[in-house]
């Protein structure tokens, strides 16, 4: 039950609800989350470390540049809790904003890395 509730402690901030909306659209780099969100490199690291940790997302290193995406749910409540999220969250007003920030910030991305 433990484990159970520190997953859902992470979850209970809205930037990090916002977080698990983009990377429900794919894999994306600090740099992507920074713009979309209009948040600094410190915040969106910090707030995805405790996403990672917490097992909410997983990531790889690029260069000096971080990539997250969503993790595989470790039990079915996860799972359910993320599928749910997932379809839902793309219908509230902010986390529509987030995605249109971000396709904004992705037109003019000059290439696939960050710099």
């Amino acid at each position: 039950m433990d484990y159970l509730a520190e997953r859902l402690k992470a979850l209970s901030d809205s930037t990090r609800l916002r977080l698990i909306s983009l990377l429900g659209h794919g894999e994306l780099c600090v740099c992507d989350l920074m713009e979309a969100l209009h948040l600094p490199q410190s915040k969106v690291s910090r707030h995805m470390s405790i996403l990672k940790k917490t097992g909410w997302v997983v990531s790889k290193r690029k260069g000096k540049w971080i990539y997250y995406q969503l993790g595989k749910p470790i039990n079915p409540i996860q799972a359910r809790i993320l599928t749910m999220l997932r379809n839902d969250l793309s219908q509230i007003k902010q986390p529509i904003k987030d995605y249109q920030n971000l396709l904004n910030f992705l037109k003019t991305k000059h290439t696939e890395e960050c710099d």
